[in-house]
């Protein structure tokens, strides 16, 4: 087995379980212990696991909470600005798009004003948004979370399956060529990918902070959406240019 098929396997398996045991590995990957520990080795160098006493786990979230919206509008706004007029310039007249929650997605909201289209948004910032630029819109129910102003859970998946979009426009925390489109929360990340999976055609909007990051739970592989940043870290820009459509950047 190559060592990119053992590394997608490791990170496959730890997004499954937060954590896993050197013994796991090496008989799910049919390799010895000092194949494995050099793996893993590799792996957290990368920043993608953290090796604990016995196995590994993911790597610790700074701070352990996703930042909340009042955080995330006070940085990095005139890259939001660039991304969101990027994307909003893809958007079609009579179109039905989704909207995530996020800041990203939230600025995006002033530039499709007057585009005669139908919004499906789990933001309630973005709703309010939509409502003062008078472009018809859904709110998906749900359980609503005080950071990040979203709806999710079961109840906003189920809302969800009664619709069908030309696009949608997702936000992430982390952006990584082996560990994909990443996330904090595994309630939003379910609600991001069947979003996408609903969708003709997904882009991801992350400014460059975001990109080589990676977060607790796995939304997607890069190879499922379009990217749009305001630009790519020349480290990142070849592998992520060999996975995924760049807009931007």
């Amino acid at each position: 087995m190559l060592n990119e098929e053992r590394y997608r396997r490791i990170l496959r398996r730890l997004q499954e379980k937060g954590i896993v045991k050197l013994q796991e590995l090496c008989t799910l990957l049919e390799a010895s212990e000092s194949t494995v520990r050099r793996d893993l080795a590799d792996l957290e160098e990368r920043g993608l696991l953290r090796r604990v006493h016995g196995g590994a786990s993911l790597p610790a979230m700074s701070g352990g909470l996703e930042p909340g919206m009042a955080e995330k509008s006070a940085v990095n706004v005139p890259q939001k600005q660039k991304i969101a007029e990027l994307a909003s310039g893809l958007v079609r007249g009579g179109e039905a798009i989704y909207l995530d929650a996020g800041t990203t997605t939230l600025a995006m909201i002033p530039f499709l004003k007057g585009k005669s289209i139908t919004v499906v948004t789990n933001g309630l910032p973005q709703m309010d948004a939509l409502l003062e630029a008078d472009i018809p819109s859904y709110l998906l129910g749900g359980l609503a979370k005080k950071r990040t102003k979203a709806l999710v859970g079961g109840l906003a998946l189920e809302n969800l399956e009664r619709f069908r979009f030309d696009r949608c426009f997702l936000g992430a925390n982390g952006i990584h060529p082996d560990a994909g489109y990443t996330t904090p929360d595994p309630e939003e990340a379910a609600l991001k990918r069947r979003a996408s999976e609903l969708s003709s055609l997904t882009y991801i909007l992350a400014d460059s902070s975001k990109i080589g990051n990676v977060a607790f739970t796995r939304i997607m592989g890069l190879e499922r959406a379009a990217l749009i940043a305001e630009q790519v870290p020349e480290r990142w820009r070849k592998p992520i240019e060999d996975i995924t459509n760049l807009i931007g950047g």
